[in-house]
């Protein structure tokens, strides 16, 4: 077994990954951005390395950063955690080719299931039933329209390195093609560098079906079950829960051993996902997904198998100890997505400060989270804090017990989307498993999330500010957290007979040690900038600008898009509430924005 291992990622599943390191004896190196220097996985570490900016959710792709932080801890590994770096094959490889361990599938194999177009020739090779459409990327208008001919409307497009909906555009009719693949395209640049697009028959009630699979260097492939993530807003997952409740023991079974095929044909080791869409019995290949997934836990919850620690064994060369027959499943699993989300505006994203962070309990119930009451949940990365597990006898009985769990979570200072987690839970078709991926976005009522929101949000949503608490203590005696050459120390300090140190003036951490960061300083650069002057278009929230629609001069009315802006995986359009003259425009593509920049000038 490795020594020690740096993990590439943030959040929970940084501090899951370190969890399951230090069960295994090995200890854990954490990486961070500047935005990031107080989180959760940076206090959970045994070291931690500065690699980057704040504001940049970018520096955790910095691949040589990266490199250079596990160079300097001397990792023996490098786990990727999910998201981020975790399905770049050509980062899989650098690892590889810079002396350190990837806790993942080989790189070829990545490469080879990354593309969707390869993976679902591959498939179709290995006999596993795939959605019709191409196999090979499309670069015109012409061979969409053509699919559509055969197949009919509605068609997906769908980025070939994409997954969790982004890059996936949906099509019902001729006139909207070319606009929908240009949006492709740019989702599939935007998120991973690859605008190359395919094109297949989008099924119209399908869920959502995902098969857990582990395989080792020795030609073991084992599959623990089925997950079933349905409930989806935006083709984003809420809720997953294991086993299905919409497959019979057959269709489990071939499900099930489709995955083995495929992910053997590959020549797949470690860790991964198979996904399936199921529709009036039948089932198709969607993707597979060359990581650990977030909702892996329920998968753990009726299997009893930990499997991050069979990834870091399987990368350490050792052989998986158990048969496909030693797989047993007990009871059910649900897991809730904790998002810093307003769902009654849309899901919205929400920032601010843990003002009340008091999580459930209880037996049957898991919480994977890195946060604490106090902490500053920022606009920067994705909008998931933590995530609730459930599990129980039965499916009936795991209900009951969310239910409870969910009313026991406190969380005050911003809104999160537990109340509509809440409302699920009282709702008629998903407590009868008759939801489909369409269900949130198409069937049900909004007015129920609101309403649930009203009932079970927060009371008092505050400004979100970061503010220094009083200390009147007369003890000089702090924890500290400094930085020499970016790898980050917890210090002690202590000096008798003298006045309490002044925590204005220093990067300090509080008495139980979790470090608050200080107050941004007037003129930082993450300033919204002044305009005099004109009517302003401004930055509802944190992002990046993926496009600029307008140019200086240009006449737009009321409601017309300016600029697109992706902020926690989702992609927003930013509309004028007004017409007028476009006068300047303050950003381009690519640009960080905070909430409350100034966009574009009107006049």
């Amino acid at each position: 077994m490795f020594r020690k291992v740096l993990v590439a990622n943030r959040g929970e599943i940084a501090v899951r990954v370190m969890r399951a390191c230090e069960e295994l004896g090995v200890r854990t190196v954490a990486v961070y951005s500047e935005a990031d220097k107080h989180a959760g996985h940076v206090r959970y570490a045994d070291e931690a390395y500065n690699i980057g900016p704040a504001r940049a959710a970018d520096s955790y792709l910095d691949q040589e950063a990266v490199l250079e932080a596990a160079a300097k801890a001397g990792a023996d590994a490098i786990h990727p955690g999910y998201g981020f770096l975790a399905e770049n094959a050509e980062f899989a490889q650098n690892v590889v080719d810079s002396g350190f361990i990837w806790v993942g599938p080989d790189p070829d194999a990545m490469e080879a299931l990354g593309e969707k177009t390869n993976a679902r020739a591959l498939m179709q090779e290995a006999d596993v039933p795939v959605v019709p459409g191409t196999t090979d990327p499309v670069s015109s208008v012409d061979e969409i329209t053509a699919v559509a001919d055969d197949y009919g409307y509605p068609v997906a497009i769908k980025a070939e390195g994409g997954g969790g909906g982004r890059g996936l555009k949906v099509v019902h009719s001729e006139d909207e093609v070319e606009e929908q693949f240009e949006t492709a395209q740019r989702e599939g640049e935007a998120y991973f560098d690859n605008s190359s697009v395919y094109v297949e028959k989008y099924l119209e009630a399908p869920h959502h079906i995902e098969v857990q699979i582990l395989a080792d260097e020795h030609g073991n492939v084992r599959h623990l079950g089925e997950r079933d993530c349905s409930l989806q807003r935006r083709h984003q997952k809420v809720i997953e829960e294991a086993p299905s409740s919409i497959l019979d023991d057959e269709l489990r079974e071939e499900i099930g051993e489709a995955a083995k095929r495929g992910v053997d044909a590959a020549g797949y080791t470690n860790a991964g996902t198979v996904e399936f869409l199921v529709e009036d019995g039948e089932f198709y290949f969607m993707e597979v997904n060359t990581r650990i997934q977030v909702e892996h836990t329920v998968t753990e919850e009726i299997t009893g198998l930990d499997i991050v620690k069979w990834q870091l064994r399987v990368a350490a060369g050792q052989e998986l100890d158990f048969t496909q027959d030693d797989v047993e499943f007990d009871g059910h699993a649900m897991e809730f997505r904790i998002n810093a989300e307003n769902a009654a505006a849309d899901f919205e994203p929400a920032t601010g400060t843990l003002e009340t962070y008091d999580p459930a309990g209880g037996i049957g119930v898991r919480i994977d989270d890195a946060v604490r009451q106090g902490d500053e949940i920022g606009g920067d990365y994705d909008s998931m804090i933590a995530k609730l597990i459930v599990s129980a006898s039965d499916r009936e009985e795991c209900l009951t017990r969310s239910e409870r769990a969910l009313a026991e979570f406190e969380i005050d200072g911003f809104h999160t989307i537990i109340p509509f987690h809440r409302l699920m839970l009282t709702d008629e078709a998903f407590s009868n498993s008759e939801h489909t991926t369409k269900y949130l976005d198409e069937e049900l009522d909004h007015s129920r999330i609101e309403e649930a929101v009203s009932q079970w949000g927060p009371s008092d949503i505050g400004d979100g500010e970061n503010e220094d608490a009083d200390d009147d203590t007369e003890s000089s005696e702090r924890e500290f957290t400094v930085e020499v050459n970016g790898k980050r120390f917890e210090v002690n300090l202590e000096e008798h007979d003298a006045p309490a140190i002044d925590l204005g003036a220093v990067d300090a951490g509080s008495d139980d040690g979790m470090s608050r960061p200080p107050q941004a300083e007037s003129d930082d650069e993450s300033e919204a900038v002044s305009v005099e002057g004109g009517d302003t278009v401004t930055a509802e929230m944190q992002g990046t600008i993926l496009s600029v629609d307008i140019e200086e001069g240009d006449e737009i009315a009321a409601g017309d898009v300016v600029c697109v802006l992706e902020a926690m995986k989702m992609e927003n359009d930013v509309v004028t509430e007004r017409g007028g003259t476009v006068t300047e425009i303050m950003v381009e593509e690519g640009d960080s924005v905070d909430m409350g920049d100034v966009l574009v000038v009107l006049e």
